[in-house]
């Protein structure tokens, strides 16, 4: 698993998420850990390590 850190586009808290280094891609809705609100990220990952990340409000 790797654990990617960013800013919620709701409250600007730094929160972070888990994401299935063996994947190629990650795509979901996973919810603020401080204000609850869904956020729809992606990834893509290659050799264990995330290249692209994006999120935005869901």
């Amino acid at each position: 698993m790797i654990e990617h850190f960013f800013t919620c586009p709701y409250c600007w808290q730094r929160i972070s998420i888990l994401i299935d280094g063996g994947l190629p891609f990650f795509e979901g809705v996973e919810d603020c850990e401080v204000c609850c609100r869904p956020i729809t990220v992606t990834a893509r990952i290659e050799e264990g390590r995330i290249v692209m990340f994006r999120y935005e409000k869901a």
